[in-house]
Parts: C-alpha cells; structure tokens; sequence
C-alpha cells in the first residue's frame, strides 16, 4: 500500500463496497456451491477509486486515492473455494490523513489468498485471507493484522459480480485490527478493530460460478 489519508470521520463509504460479483445460476439454483467454474482465470490485475482504512473505535480513517493489485485465478471446473485464487501485489496511492498528515502503507507477506466461500445469481461470496501491513507517516505508525501483530491472519469479506468484473472489499465480515500503534496523536489505538473497503476492476474479465 502507498500514502493513505486519515479521515476524523467514521463514515465508511459503502459504495465502496460494491459488488464482487460472479456469473449467473438459474434461479432455482442452490445458494452456495461446494466447488467452482472459473473462466477464464490466469493473471489478473484489478484497479480500485478511493479506499478506506477506518478505526472502528475511534472513527479514524485512512484514506487513499486509488490502489492497484494484481494476482492469479485457477482455470477450469470442479475447483475448491479455498485457494481459488491470490493476490500477488497491492499498492496503494496518494495517501493521506487528519492534520495533512501522508501516510506510506506497505503490504506483507504476500500472495494473500482469495477464497471462494458461495455463489448465487451472478455473485460470488468469499474471503481475502493472510493479510498483513504497516502504516508509517510523520509521528505516527502501526501494523494492520488479524488476530495480532505477527499472526498474518487478517481477513477481508469480499464479493465478485460476473456482470461488472468488480472484486469489492467489504467493510463487514473481516477480523482486522491495528497493533504496535506509535504516536497517531490518539487517532489510532493498538488493538482497536478496523474495515478496509475498496471495489476493483478485474481485467481481464473473470466469470466465475458454482460447479
């Protein structure tokens, strides 16, 4: 991740977290599938708007301009939800806070791993899984986790809609929290929970469906 903003605000954008969609089932199909039809898979890049990084506890967020990744899907049918795919790189842009404050976000540990958990309608459900970051800015730093510091466990709720190629990062579902906070002038704690929300365009377009 790049520069981020810090926002005093506790809005979090939920257009934000628009869809991750998927490609269509009848309506009378189940809502959830046990394995997965992915076309055309290979490489894949996604570019996203405006992301967000909200300190639930405090309503503080960080917030950047745009952000870019890139990463792998699984090719063909019959595949399983967990590891469908990963995310290889992700960046983050012009990225700032409270007081003017630039913030440099560094993502870690990478590939995270995308899974699939249903499909319905055009719109798969899942996860973003083994994400870990640090945060640094002018008196202020701290690390992005799951379930602490170095667990490299933090999870995202994502969708992918098949009809708009968009992979959206959910604000609800995931486990983050923020850990070895120096400075922040109270605007981040260590241990306070946190969302990230984004929606990024796929290319190539994926479809994606239950099998």
């Amino acid at each position: 991740m790049a520069s981020l903003r810090l926002t005093n605000s506790i809005l979090v954008t939920t257009a934000a977290a628009a869809a991750l969609g998927l490609s269509a089932l009848p309506a009378s199909a189940a809502t959830s599938a046990t394995t997965y039809k992915v076309t055309p898979g290979g490489s894949f890049t996604g570019k996203s708007g405006t992301t967000t990084l909200t300190d639930t506890n405090t309503g503080t967020q960080l917030v950047c301009k745009s952000a870019a990744a890139s990463g792998t899907l699984k090719s063909g049918s019959g595949l399983a939800g967990a590891g469908l795919g990963s995310i290889k790189t992700i960046s983050f842009t012009t990225c700032t806070g409270p007081l003017g404050l630039t913030f440099t976000v560094k993502p870690a540990h990478l590939p995270w791993t995308l899974n699939a958990t249903s499909y319905k309608s055009g719109v798969t459900k899942g996860t973003i899984t083994g994400i870990h970051a640090t945060l640094s800015g002018t008196g202020c730093t701290a690390t992005v986790d799951g379930t602490s510091a170095t667990a490299d466990n933090g999870k995202v709720a994502i969708t992918y809609t098949n009809s708009s190629a968009k992979l959206a990062v959910l604000a609800a579902g995931g486990n983050l929290h923020v850990y070895n906070v120096s400075g922040c002038a109270g605007l981040l704690n260590s241990g306070d929970a946190s969302t990230f929300v984004a929606s990024f365009a796929v290319s190539p377009k994926q479809t994606i469906t239950g099998s």
